[in-house]
């Protein structure tokens, strides 16, 4: 009975033997085929890693270079000054003589004409010189007349005389011996001495008259100073400064070194002059004519102004010119003192080929730019630039309108060349559209 159980535990040992054995084979079939699917996984991935770093390496040795293309364009160049706006013409209306002021019919603000009347002085003592020099007009004149009598009996007496002498004479030589010689000696004394009495009293008339011609001129000078007690406008104008008041004593504006008060301050606003500082680099090309634009940053307006007029001659210590511009201000909207900015043109350019600033090479000293073909091929070449704005600048010659060039730095690039473009956006001048990307 015993012998059967033990051949029953050693069959149930094989088999479970057998069972171990066809597992571990089962699992080891499994991880080869595992390590084999993953084998053939990675291959093909580094295959297509090999394949796409091939393309990239190909497609990175172009270089990408950014790019604009020339085109027409209106170029200008300016330059900005700033000045301050001053009267065209402006004056301290002075006295010619000493006096009290007796009214003023202007105060600030008032527009007055040329020749209207702004004050009136009181001088009592010239209306006394007045008389004074009518009343020796009178004298002079009767002087003149009493003269002019004593010349009158003066001639009266010398005809006579003379024709006394002359029938005494005429008797003499008919019928000598028959008048003493002394009486015809006696006449022509008398005759002569008449004479000379004419002459005299032409010579008093004379004199009576010029006495007369001074007097009338003393009168008139008395006159004239006179009319300097009205104080008139010298031009048209805006009272901007009232310096005294009814009873003011006024002293006589007669020199520059008096201390004399003026009346009133009359500036001529209708018209202003801007005083520009032109640096010495641009002063050649300043011409008289020209028209400017003034914008006065008070008002947020332009004005249209013209350049009339330049000092033609740099001041040392700034090494500018004066240059004068001048604004018609008929409705005095712009005030003297106010600040105005003003570019004046220097150089205009219609319709010329240009590229940016950038697009040309001028390390080698001369001008030269990086031109792209169709190819997408650098072309090297020698450009002739004319005029330079802040953006752009004019290509004379060596380039076309539509042409592609490179902008920025042309470090490291070769003629001949492949490389990719991106085209750049460009600030245009006026007159030509910007590029686009």
């Amino acid at each position: 009975m015993l012998l059967p159980r033990k051949n029953n535990l050693t069959i149930e040992a094989l088999a479970m033997v057998t069972a171990v054995v066809t597992l571990t084979s089962c699992a080891r079939q499994g991880q080869a085929s595992t390590q084999a699917s993953t084998q053939a996984s990675t291959q093909g991935s580094a295959q297509g890693s090999a394949q796409g770093s091939a393309r990239t390496s190909s497609v990175d040795e172009l270089q990408i270079v950014p790019v604009a293309r020339a085109t027409r364009s209106n170029l200008s160049t300016s330059i900005a000054l700033t000045g301050e706006f001053l009267p065209y013409q402006e004056v301290d209306v002075m006295a010619k003589v000493a006096g009290y002021i007796r009214t003023i019919s202007v105060d600030i603000g008032d527009r007055v004409h040329t020749g209207q009347l702004l004050a009136t002085l009181e001088i009592p003592e010239m209306e006394n010189d007045l008389a004074k020099a009518q009343a020796a007009i009178e004298q002079s004149e009767a002087e003149f007349s009493v003269t002019r009598d004593e010349l009158r009996r003066a001639t009266s007496a010398h005809d006579i005389a003379h024709l006394s002498f002359v029938r005494i004479e005429d008797v003499a030589k008919r019928e000598p011996g028959l008048v003493p010689r002394q009486e015809v000696d006696e006449a022509q004394s008398k005759d002569l001495m008449t004479e000379a009495q004419v002459s005299a009293a032409e010579s008093n008339l004379a004199v009576a008259g010029l006495r007369t011609k001074v007097a009338r001129a003393d009168e008139t000078r008395i006159k004239t100073m006179n009319a300097y007690a009205r104080i008139t406008a010298p031009f048209d104008g805006v009272v901007t400064k009232r310096y005294a008041s009814v009873g003011s004593m006024i002293q006589a504006g007669t020199a520059s070194q008096s201390q004399a008060m003026p009346v009133l301050r009359v500036s001529q606003n209708n018209l202003l002059r801007l005083i520009l500082p032109v640096p010495e680099s641009v002063v050649a090309r300043i011409h008289d004519g020209e028209t400017v634009d003034v914008r006065v940053p008070a008002l947020a307006q332009t004005f249209p102004g013209r350049v009339v007029r330049f000092a033609e001659k740099l001041q040392q210590d700034t090494r500018t010119m004066d240059t004068e511009v001048d604004i018609s201000n008929p409705a005095l909207k712009l005030v003297p003192g106010m600040y105005a900015e003003v570019k004046l043109q220097l150089a205009e350019r219609d319709q010329v080929v240009s590229v940016p600033l950038d697009a040309v090479d001028s390390s080698t000293g001369t001008p030269q730019i990086f031109r792209v073909d169709a190819d997408n091929v650098i072309r090297r070449s020698s450009v002739d630039t004319g005029l330079e704005t802040a953006q752009r600048i004019e290509v004379r010659s060596g380039l076309t309108a539509g042409d592609t060039v490179v902008v920025g730095r042309h470090a490291g690039l070769r003629d001949g060349q492949h490389v990719q473009t991106k085209l750049s956006e460009v600030i245009a001048e006026a007159g030509s559209a910007p590029e686009k990307k």
